[in-house]
């Protein structure tokens, strides 16, 4: 028995709570509440993570419209092709009118008979589906990118737990990588342990990066394997779903003994990312996060701003239903950073030709600050703190 099949012999599912009906049904009063002071008459929620965090339906878009419309006084429409309804009828957790049209009708009509006045279209809507709702007659149509935003970038006690748990999970998987690695070993064998061992946790596996040496140092990996072999560097980066909430956390470090260069461009990389952890404090901005993780890594001779050897891409990216959502820690956003948000602080220094080192890891603000769901590396000997 590989070390690998031990491990997965260890995992059992977790065990958190799912979203209650009853705090989906104070999603919709929040929105309708601030659909009144906008002005906005109905908000149309296409089938996206935000009908799911509203609803609790998880459907797939397709070329069939399929979503709900949300009225300011916080009356649901349910919007379905008509042999879906028996489905739908399964799945629903609030109660709504459910509108339905057979194939040869046109959905958006259903839409046109029961907004009025200015309506505001979810963000994640494709441009085909909002260019016919911009073409029905007597409506006023906006984004319900800010409405939807300001809500879903604070995280309610239940998301939190949630995500906690997602989190805890995705770290024993990354610790039971490690631990595992052997010379020869492929990074198609340790991605295909790490999609099980998410499913041993009662997860489903969303994403996996394995990357080992040279190939480290490109952000989205390389179109080919690779097989370790002793002294390269390792980069993990893998996440899971919960009840529909995301983890996502990156290890980097070297299979072996780091060479003093390896050390340092570790060490690098730790200082920013510690850098970014330092700088998120409530009423900083996104744009501060990144520019005090930047900064760190210009401060050690590296870049300036996105050029390489550097950090090419933003320091972070916001994490809930979706793997990447607002707020987004990019120069020039502005966001003030609040209690319940989530993001990661992930600031990769990339050496291409050589190697490139990643420590991602996810905080939420709380009262008093940032808090780290899993324990951040202290040292390229240590990456489980």
């Amino acid at each position: 028995m590989t070390d690998y099949e031990t491990a997965l012999a260890g995992f059992t599912p977790v065990e958190v709570p799912a979203i209650a009906a009853a705090e989906f049904a104070a999603r919709i009063a929040g929105l309708s509440a601030a659909m009144r002071v906008q002005g906005v008459d109905a908000v149309w929620l296409d089938a996206t993570a935000s009908l799911t965090y509203y609803t609790g339906l998880a459907l797939h878009a397709s070329e069939r419209l399929h979503g709900a419309l949300v009225r300011a006084d916080g009356s649901l429409t349910y919007v379905t092709p008509q042999f879906e309804r028996p489905k739908l009828e399964t799945l629903l957790q609030l109660p709504g009118e459910i509108a339905v049209w057979e194939e040869d009708e046109d959905p958006f009509a259903l839409i046109a008979s029961r907004a009025t006045g200015r309506i505001a279209l979810d963000p994640g809507m494709s441009f085909g589906f909002a260019h016919r709702v911009m073409a029905l007659p007597g409506l006023t149509v906006c984004s319900a990118q800010t409405l939807i935003a300001a809500q879903r970038c604070r995280k309610s006690p239940a998301e939190l737990a949630i995500l906690q748990a997602a989190m805890e999970a995705s770290y024993s998987v990354q610790r039971a990588v490690h631990a595992g690695l052997r010379p020869g070993i492929s990074t198609g064998e340790v991605a295909d342990f790490v999609n099980a061992a998410h499913r041993a946790l009662g997860m489903t596996p969303v994403f996996v990066a394995v990357q080992f040496g040279e190939a480290t140092a490109y952000p989205h990996g390389v179109p080919y394997a690779q097989v370790l072999t002793p002294g390269d560097m390792v980069l993990v980066d893998l996440g899971g779903s919960l009840h529909g909430y995301q983890s996502d956390i990156t290890r980097t470090y070297v299979f072996g003994t780091p060479t003093a260069r390896q050390s340092q461009l570790w060490d690098c990389e730790h200082r920013a990312q510690m850098a970014g952890f330092a700088a998120a404090q409530l009423g900083a901005t996104c744009a501060s996060v990144d520019a005090a993780a930047r900064g760190s890594l210009i401060a050690d001779g590296f870049g300036p701003g996105y050029a390489v050897p550097g950090l090419p891409h933003r320091t972070g990216h916001g994490l809930g239903l979706e793997l990447h959502e607002e707020p987004w820690i990019v120069a020039g956003n502005q966001t003030v950073l609040e209690p319940g948000m989530c993001f990661s602080i992930e600031p990769m220094l990339c050496v291409y030709g050589e190697c490139g080192v990643r420590l991602e890891d996810i905080v939420y603000m709380t009262e008093t600050g940032p808090v780290w769901f899993c324990p951040p590396s202290t040292s390229a000997l240590t990456p489980f703190g």
